[in-house]
């Protein structure tokens, strides 16, 4: 999210013989109304004395979110996370057709509480769950940060 940081990083970890651990790096965090309900969780929300939009991506400018990618990828990362998901299925496909690295999609707190009470109050049923993540893999994301990791591994064992 700022640059230079994975420059930074790459060459500490190279300089100290970890050459290779890949680096993740967090270019396409979005400022986004989808972290809402994690933030509420936290009670980060009233303790923010400044607004986040200064150092996160402007979901309007799917440009910005593609070039400052590109710049972590020449300082040294290796897999890049478009954070939250869902509504940048875009960036997901645009980045992975450009930069043919690993893309890992992270499905916030506001996309699976969507989800969650859409389920809950019979406005969509379960597959809806899977349908959300079938798509991040349709984009190209190579893996996916999800809140429904242990109910979906709940069904896998049975």
């Amino acid at each position: 999210m700022m640059d230079g940081r994975i420059g930074t990083i790459r060459k500490a970890l190279d300089k100290n013989n970890f050459k290779h651990l890949p680096i993740l790096s967090y270019a396409a965090k979005f400022a986004s109304s989808f972290y809402g309900p994690f933030r509420d969780a936290i009670g980060s929300k009233s303790n923010l004395k400044t607004n986040k939009k200064t150092y996160q991506m402007d979901f309007r400018n799917s440009n910005e979110s593609l070039r400052e990618i590109g710049l972590d990828i020449k300082e040294g990362a290796d897999i890049i996370m478009v954070k939250p998901g869902m509504p940048y299925l875009d960036i997901i496909k645009n980045a992975k057709d450009e930069f043919k690295i690993p893309i890992f999609a992270y499905q916030v707190s506001g996309e699976y509480s969507l989800i969650k009470n859409g389920i809950k109050n019979n406005i969509i049923n379960e597959n809806a769950v899977l349908e959300s993540l079938v798509a991040f893999k349709r984009a190209g994301a190579s893996a996916i940060v999800t809140y429904f990791a242990i109910e979906i591994a709940k069904k896998l064992k049975t």
